[in-house]
């Protein structure tokens, strides 16, 4: 795989959750600090977007926000002030209490996708820690193609509800979120990981590392693989991603296994053969060293919480 999708898989647990939205009038309301990260995308009309902590944010149609790190916010139709704020509906009920809505719009309505993504962030690649706590992507003309089209997807499925919905509408949420980060890291935003994306060393040495995991990867081999020497490599590759080309390949091997244990019933000598250790035995080692656990104790503990969402 590549960084951006190995690092959202690598988070991802449960099923994505969405709500497609229809209010007008005056309206706040709240959703609470959540262990995942939240969205909203306006298909109709304008809002007003408040973090518990930062500056409220306009919303218009066509805008994308990505709260990552489930930052607990309301929503509302303007900038309302503290008392409006604390008295915000909290958002489950504000949905049972307005109950069926009419199909067809009416003046000053506003239109919504609502979601949420479960994650695990005992395993944060450092993109995903990188993110802001809001990511606002705004509707301009010629921008982020591929989310508008993920977007007008989603809003589609949503509506229709058509045959085969159970599984399109959870697949879109997992490449909506794909292309929201893409179109973070894309839009010329201060920060390590985007840079990391934009250089060409870096990002070929990663874009190996990720698509084969297994290989016995050195230096020379990987310097050769990013077209640059082993001392420009292991340069630029360490500025930018913070870790050397070998630790970080160490250390992604045993977060990659840590989710396997976590997603699937794979023996550990499989796992061992997918992240490139040659036994089980090493495996453990590694991981016991660099986690504070056994694999076996791992995936014991992390069941649970999966087999819950």
């Amino acid at each position: 795989m590549d960084v951006v999708s190995d690092a959202v898989s690598a988070v991802r647990i449960g099923r994505p959750s969405s709500n497609r939205v229809r209010v007008s009038g005056s309206w706040c309301t709240r959703l609470a600090p959540y262990d995942g990260a939240g969205f909203h995308v306006v298909l109709e009309g304008s809002c007003w977007l408040l973090p518990d902590s930062g500056s409220p944010l306009s919303l218009g149609a066509g805008d994308v926000v990505l709260l990552p790190h489930g930052t607990g916010h309301v929503i509302a139709d303007s900038p309302a002030d503290a008392m409006t704020v604390e008295q915000a509906v909290p958002f489950e009920r504000w949905l049972e209490e307005r109950g069926p809505r009419r199909p067809r719009a009416s003046s000053g309505e506003v239109q919504m996708l609502c979601g949420k993504y479960r994650l695990d962030r005992s395993r944060m690649h450092p993109l995903m820690e990188e993110l802001p706590t809001v990511v606002h992507l705004p509707n301009r003309v010629g921008a982020h193609l591929e989310l508008r089209a993920a977007v007008d997807l989603l809003g589609h499925e949503l509506g229709a509800s058509g045959p085969g919905a159970c599984i399109a509408v959870p697949s879109l949420l997992d490449l909506l979120l794909v292309y929201m980060i893409r179109s973070w890291a894309a839009q010329g935003t201060s920060g390590a990981w985007p840079a990391v994306l934009g250089d060409p060393v870096a990002a070929a040495a990663l874009r190996a590392l990720h698509s084969d995991l297994a290989a016995p990867w050195t230096n020379d081999r990987l310097a050769a693989e990013a077209g640059v020497s082993r001392a420009t490599l292991a340069r630029r590759f360490t500025t930018l991603v913070g870790r050397s080309p070998m630790a970080y390949l160490t250390w992604w091997r045993l977060t990659f296994a840590a989710t396997l244990l976590r997603d699937t019933p794979d023996p550990l000598a499989t796992i061992a053969r997918r992240v490139g250790y040659g036994t089980p035995y090493a495996l453990s080692h590694a991981f016991s060293r660099q986690f504070g656990t056994t694999p076996g104790q791992y995936r014991t503990q992390t069941a649970g919480r999966s087999a819950s969402t």
